[in-house]
């Protein structure tokens, strides 16, 4: 895992790997603080993240993070069925890892919470080097369960629960040059959709009726090339993902990105990324047809996005060995736009875009 880890790093930042392969190693004891606006669609979410990473007799590695969102609504679904609203939701996720020869064991449990909504999870990740540390195989598998409310109705309405299955493989394949393979399975039973969510069937609002079951598959393909020999200091980066599950849903995202030193201390990225989806099978803006299941949740119609992003970091000079601070700033700018989901208000389709800025300050000792 170092010597995948130490290329990336480099790749990221623009130098050239030249460290020897070791064994696997700890995470790096570290603090974070982080603020976070998402603006667009009728939605403002703000809030922090607070996340501290401490090792303990260099065996075992903690970590704890807090997550705030402050949410007000007013999006597209809700305005033209229900009143705007004003809600917070807190995250709290802990993890553990450990280092057992050339293999990193991790365990995770998160837990989230809104005035309607808990979701729980657990996970479990081993990642392992062979052939020197040029190539790492990683497996994990997460289970998670969520109670589901609705406002006005005592106790819970409903249920769902969740299995993620993932693996992956990380090659360095020359000292400028890594890929990564990663594919995921997940399996959802339950209760699928939102109870404040309506459908139409000729032009009258019913409440949408999701399966109760669905599964889905996704492979990334990423590759990260270190170009400091044309360009010092630089390094660019694609990746491509597909999804595709058994609602029907086919999507693609597909994303570039360079980062170039500019100055001691000063690192620029920027990126650009495209997502394409086709509807689910039971997707209608207005069914002209009774069926079991129907549902008018744009995430699941037809839409392409793209979105444009720009990420800062500083790090703070003059500080002692194994110190390090970093100031970091990101805004990405989002667009959505809609094939067969119209916007009830004006009859055209529907499209937004969002901003999403990110202040974190990062603290390594």
């Amino acid at each position: 895992m170092q010597a995948a880890r130490g290329l990336l790093q480099a790749l990221l930042g623009g130098a050239v790997a030249t460290g020897a392969a070791q064994a696997a190693t700890l995470p790096a004891d570290k603090a974070e603080a982080m603020y976070h606006v998402y603006e667009g669609g009728g939605v403002k979410a703000t809030g922090p993240a607070l996340l501290v990473r401490k090792s303990i007799a260099d065996r075992v590695s903690l970590s704890a993070q807090y997550y705030v969102d402050a949410v007000s609504n007013a999006s597209i679904d809700v305005v033209t069925t229900a009143s705007p609203f004003y809600e917070k939701r807190t995250a709290w996720d802990f993890s553990a890892d450990t280092v057992v020869r050339d293999s990193t064991i991790s365990l995770s449990a998160s837990r989230s919470t809104e005035p309607d909504y808990i979701a729980e999870a657990v996970g479990f990740d081993v990642s392992h080097e062979v052939f020197g540390g040029m190539t790492v195989v990683s497996l994990g598998t997460t289970r998670s369960r969520d109670l589901v409310g609705r406002k006005g109705d005592q106790g819970w309405i409903d249920q769902a629960s969740h299995w993620q299955h993932r693996v992956g493989l990380t090659q360095i394949l020359t000292p400028r040059w890594l890929v990564s393979v990663n594919a995921e399975a997940v399996a959802d039973s339950g209760f699928l959709g939102s109870p404040y969510r309506a459908a139409r069937v000729f032009g009258a609002a019913v409440p949408e009726r999701n399966p109760r079951t669905r599964s889905s598959r996704a492979v990334k393909l990423r590759s990260l090339y270190d170009t400091g020999q044309w360009v010092k200091g630089s390094s660019v980066r694609a990746e491509v993902r597909r999804f595709w599950d058994n609602w029907d849903i086919k999507a693609t995202t597909t994303e570039f990105g360079w980062a170039q030193h500019v100055g001691e201390g000063w690192l620029v990225d920027a990126s650009l990324r495209f997502h394409t989806q086709s509807k689910a099978l039971f997707y209608s803006d207005n069914a002209q047809t009774e069926t079991v299941f129907v549902s008018r949740n744009r995430q699941l119609s037809t839409f392409k996005s793209t979105g444009l992003g720009a990420r800062v970091s500083y790090t703070w000079p003059g500080l002692p060995l194994g110190y390090d601070v970093k100031l970091i700033g990101a805004l990405e700018r989002k667009s959505f736009r809609f094939a067969d989901f119209t916007d009830l208000r004006t009859g055209n389709p529907y499209s937004y875009s969002a901003n999403v800025l990110q202040l974190t300050v990062q603290a390594n000792f």
